[in-house]
């Protein structure tokens, strides 16, 4: 983009939670609505697929520092899988491999289930946007190349059996980062010796950020450009989790600028909001021994 151009984007920022829709990638659905908010600098926090719809949450400007934040959050997934059937991708949009009868009863499923609760391994699968020398798996999986993908440790906090008609299994999910909702599908079909894949999915939470509050693209559009941007949330809103401090102007100028600052009474470890008496969050801090706070990530403007 030229630097004339540039000039005409605004600088936007905050953090919108945005309820993508089926049938785009998560880079399509953030170009869509950057152009919409005619941003500057726009990045969403933990990629979809385009099978699937539900929460993406979009940071644009200042926020885009603090992006990192939501990815590591824990999620939440409504899920369809369909027993039975084996497809290359893990999900309804690959070509059916393996089929098998299903005599499955209520009972085994939920015993299946129950294996998945808690820290397990987990193989990502190869249609991921995880990267091999540079190259992301599904490019590769494409071209019919395997490649050996490392088990991982990830966490399935709660697993719930919505339904159960014999065939079709919706679930209820919550899990940490970087779990494969397909790679969960493939696992259960294995255990319960029939394959299985993911029908349908739909994120419902990023951290503590909820689906319920999210608005759609057809939402947006509708929306003038002040209650467009009314729609946006502060830049500090993915980090309530941390503690805060607030800093005197005199520590807040030189925290600013990248030296240690003395505290008082705060945590000795730990990631902190740091805000200025008074004033706006100016970034993130580490809190160290002797009640010293250290610069982690800074703003370049107070919200």
């Amino acid at each position: 983009m030229s630097r004339r151009s540039q000039r005409h984007l605004d600088p936007v920022d905050g953090i919108l939670l945005y309820d993508k829709e089926v049938g785009l990638s998560s880079n399509r659905a953030l170009q869509q609505v950057k152009r919409l908010f005619n941003a500057r600098k726009a990045g969403h926090t933990g990629s979809l697929d385009p099978l699937a719809s539900g929460l993406l949450p979009i940071c644009f400007g200042e926020a885009t520092k603090l992006s990192q934040y939501l990815l590591d959050s824990d999620k939440r997934y409504m899920t369809t899988f369909k027993l039975g059937q084996t497809t290359t991708t893990g999900d309804s949009e690959g070509a059916v491999i393996a089929q098998h009868s299903v005599d499955v009863s209520a009972q085994q499923l939920q015993s299946a289930l129950n294996k998945f609760t808690g820290v397990i391994e987990q193989v990502p699968p190869m249609y991921s946007a995880l990267k091999k020398d540079g190259q992301p798996l599904y490019k590769l999986a494409r071209q019919g190349i395997e490649v050996d993908r490392k088990p991982r440790s990830v966490e399935i906090f709660e697993l719930t059996l919505i339904a159960y008609d014999g065939e079709s299994v919706e679930l209820d999910v919550h899990c940490s980062k970087g779990f494969y909702i397909r790679s969960l599908a493939v696992d259960l079909g294995e255990v319960l010796g029939c394959g299985a894949h993911v029908t349908k999915l739909r994120r419902t939470a990023v951290g503590k950020f909820n689906v319920e509050g999210a608005i759609n693209f057809d939402d947006a559009t509708a929306m003038d450009h002040q209650q467009r941007h009314q729609q946006l949330l502060p830049l500090d809103a993915g980090i309530s989790s941390m503690q805060s401090i607030s800093l005197s102007e005199d520590a807040s100028y030189y925290f600013c600028r990248g030296q240690e600052v003395r505290t008082a009474g705060e945590p000795e470890s730990g990631l902190v909001r740091v805000y200025v008496e008074g004033g706006g969050f100016i970034g993130i801090g580490e809190a160290l021994p002797g009640q010293r706070i250290k610069p982690k990530r800074l703003l370049s403007t107070n919200s």
